[in-house]
């Protein structure tokens, strides 16, 4: 199990009075799903006017560039800014499904409060599994925590591959599955009426349809495997 930790003050910050409510905190990701991966995770403990995400909200384009390719850069660039700290891929690569990452430790400082956690959905145009900005407790013990999928609502999700799509945040299409049973030739997953388009804002995602074709019908990516409900995922969070 891979292990990393970031300090928090400087010794000189620790003998102050705000040192008090700083917190050491092991964090661990389950992916609950029987077919997504998990791309690199990020978790980062944050002040609690800082977020990664908010339902109701556009999309970032750090988090665009996370939800449909995985590049969790610019999220490591905005939690830095912010002050926050951070681990970045506790997991060493994809997390695959029913598995857990390695623990990602962190002193938070006295003021990095929440917590948030991002990754990207694979096989999916723009699906992410999502913490946002949840507070740490100070009471030592451990806590446990399950995420839903969202969608960043920056693509329409045709449920269509596309390998080039990862490398760049606005090209089409869902760059890679990870377990191989996607098809191609699919002709794109629409909506049904006006009301039925996705919204262009973060939302609870709302899984995916898939076929059974590999080569044609709608979607290239396999109901048999590729559909999920929601949690996807279960955080377990040790407050020293």
């Amino acid at each position: 199990m891979r292990r990393i930790r970031f300090l928090g003050l400087a010794a000189a910050a620790l003998l102050t009075p705000l040192a008090a409510q700083a917190a050491e905190i092991e964090v661990t990701v389950t992916n609950l799903t029987g077919g997504i991966y998990f791309t690199p995770l990020l978790v980062a403990a944050h002040p609690a006017g800082s977020h990664l995400f908010q339902t109701g909200a556009a999309a970032s384009t750090a988090l665009q560039a996370m939800a449909e390719g995985g590049d969790i850069a610019g999220l490591e660039a905005d939690v830095t800014a912010a002050g926050g700290q951070l681990v970045a891929d506790p997991a060493g690569g994809i997390l695959a499904p029913a598995t857990s990452s390695g623990v990602a430790m962190l002193d938070t400082g006295a003021t990095n409060t929440h917590l948030s956690i991002t990754a990207m959905l694979l096989p999916t145009n723009d699906g992410f599994v999502g913490l946002d900005g949840w507070e740490i407790p100070t009471e030592p013990g451990t806590y446990t925590l399950t995420l839903n999928g969202y969608d960043a609502g920056t693509e329409a999700n045709t449920e269509l591959m596309n390998p080039g799509a990862g490398g760049a945040p606005g090209v089409a299409g869902i760059p890679g599955d990870p377990s191989g049973r996607a098809g191609s030739g699919g002709s794109g997953v629409v909506a049904a009426s006006p009301n039925d388009a996705e919204p262009n804002v973060v939302h609870i995602h709302r899984g995916q349809l898939g076929d059974t074709d590999a080569s044609g019908g709608l979607s290239d990516v396999d109901s048999r495997s590729h559909r999920w409900l929601n949690p996807v995922a279960r955080v377990t969070v040790v407050v020293k």
